[in-house]
């Protein structure tokens, strides 16, 4: 009996989940103790963007719920990480920045990933990370819409 063909879109999308619990896993050994992966992320998008957003704007962002957020939020506030501020013009709104402690965490753990990364490129040619860029901006374009 011929075995099944494992049907395409199927493989990629596996293959996606294992990198990225692969890539959790290898970033969360790095971290400083008490930082998760995901609260990594929160601050490096908000060193990314240089200003305040909305935890709205950072789950969206992030691609998780508003519930995650508040409580990866309240995780790095405790620990001095971010400053949360209400909006001067709508008290229900706030306002989310990193903190001068929150940016150099950020970096700390940049430069703590950095021989991952550095080892990555020099297994992989650069041309295999541009020529997968395309379709995975486009799949998850696609998987964004569908969520709206």
């Amino acid at each position: 009996m011929a075995q099944a063909r494992e049907r395409a879109d199927v493989a990629v999308l596996s293959e996606i989940a294992r990198i990225d619990q692969q890539v959790r896993n290898a970033l969360e050994r790095v971290l400083p103790a008490g930082l998760s992966a995901a609260q990594f992320a929160v601050l490096g998008h908000l060193a990314a963007a240089g200003e305040a957003r909305s935890p709205g704007a950072l789950a969206t962002a992030l691609s998780v719920t508003k519930g995650a957020m508040t409580n990866t939020l309240a995780r790095l506030q405790a620990q001095g990480l971010v400053h949360i501020a209400a909006d001067p013009a709508d008290g229900r709104r706030k306002w989310v920045s990193a903190t001068p402690r929150g940016l150099e965490a950020d970096r700390v753990c940049l430069a703590a990933a950095r021989p991952a990364r550095e080892a990555l490129r020099r297994a992989l040619p650069v041309e295999s990370f541009e020529a997968a860029l395309p379709f995975l901006r486009a799949l998850r374009a696609f998987l964004e819409r569908r969520e709206s």
